[in-house]
């Protein structure tokens, strides 16, 4: 519970400051997002109510940053790394219900920044990721890993891909060790710390 009371507070610090300094780009050395995204270190579960809306807050909070820099987030690198996070926070686990599948689909297009992309787009790149991680997951992975890795040129890119995994991985309230690894993995493909989402 304390960890989540941490990471609201920087997420906080964090709102606080890019309001400070208005939309005037990134600062220094962190980008847009910086701190502030979930760890959720122990179980997801039963932390209690208030650490729950916690958790609905803070995704809030780094929806509002993605919404922030959506001009600057219109690449195809963006569109098919964001898809392959998608698919990989779905899957983290090593498989995909439909109704998951359906729910990660709405979350996709529906989100704001994503309404960037034509939503045919997007449903197809990732259904077609989703599609062969249930085939072979450890070929499915390294798949979608390279497609995330495309995003690594720009650094604003590459942590938005990221938010977006937090994101669509924190929308049903938990935050599973799976999906965490995941985030950690495609922080690993983009060079990005995963300490600096404080996982």
């Amino acid at each position: 519970m304390a960890m989540w009371d941490r990471i609201k507070d920087q997420a906080k610090n964090l709102q606080q400051s890019q309001s400070a300094r208005g939309s005037g780009g990134q600062g220094q050395g962190q980008g847009p997002f910086g701190q502030g995204q979930p760890s959720g270190h122990g179980p997801g579960h039963g932390s209690g109510s208030s650490s729950g809306g916690s958790k609905a807050q803070l995704i809030g909070v780094l929806k509002s940053q993605l919404a922030s820099v959506k001009t600057e987030l219109k690449s195809g690198a963006y569109r098919d790394a964001s898809m392959a996070m998608c698919a990989l926070v779905a899957a983290a686990d090593g498989h995909v219900e439909p109704a998951e599948r359906q729910r990660v689909e709405e979350l996709i297009v529906s989100n704001e920044v994503l309404q960037n992309f034509p939503a045919d787009q997007l449903r197809q790149r990732f259904n077609k990721h989703v599609d062969r991680l249930v085939a072979n997951f450890q070929a499915g992975k390294a798949e979608a890993l390279q497609e995330i890795a495309k995003a690594a040129k720009k650094p604003a890119e590459a942590r938005a891909v990221i938010q977006t995994g937090i994101v669509i991985a924190g929308a049903d309230g938990y935050f599973e060790p799976s999906e965490q690894y995941a985030i950690r993995e495609a922080c690993g493909a983009l060079g990005v710390s995963p300490t600096e989402f404080g996982i």
